[in-house]
């Protein structure tokens, strides 16, 4: 489902900024996740509206309910996690490197840009499905 996407050149500014601005970005995506959770379940419960048996429309429900869910929390978990690194190299523990930090702040930068453009496509479906159901009914 997740797409390799081209370089996105703001994460290369960022990845070259001061830590407390990679901690701010990390705060953003843990909002930004949360507000997704609220916008998955908005859409499960505009799916059920529609009353239909169509395949289409369990597999949607079924991506919404496990697939999206599940990688809002597992990546909200990696974005925690992160953050205790940065505590971790504020306090300058043995170990973990303004390297490291960087390098697993990008992998996170990545992964928030690929699922931000699978949700948006989820959720264009979501409303072409809806629309297309409504037509037909009314």
């Amino acid at each position: 489902m997740m797409k390799e996407r081209p370089i996105n050149h703001k994460n290369v500014l960022l990845l070259g900024a001061s830590l407390e601005v990679l901690h701010q970005e990390s705060k953003e995506w843990l909002e930004t996740i949360s507000f997704w959770s609220y916008e998955a379940q908005f859409f499960k419960n505009l799916l059920k509206q529609v009353k239909t048996n169509e395949t289409r429309y369990q597999q949607m429900l079924q991506t919404l309910d496990t697939i999206y869910n599940q990688l809002f929390k597992f990546l909200k978990k990696d974005i925690v996690a992160h953050e205790k690194n940065l505590a971790q190299l504020q306090e300058l523990t043995i170990g973990f490197s303004d390297t490291d930090y960087r390098d697993e702040h990008k992998q996170l930068s990545e992964s928030m840009s690929l699922l931000t453009q699978d949700f948006k496509e989820l959720k264009m479906t979501i409303f072409d499905f809806v629309k297309q159901r409504t037509l037909l009914d009314g």
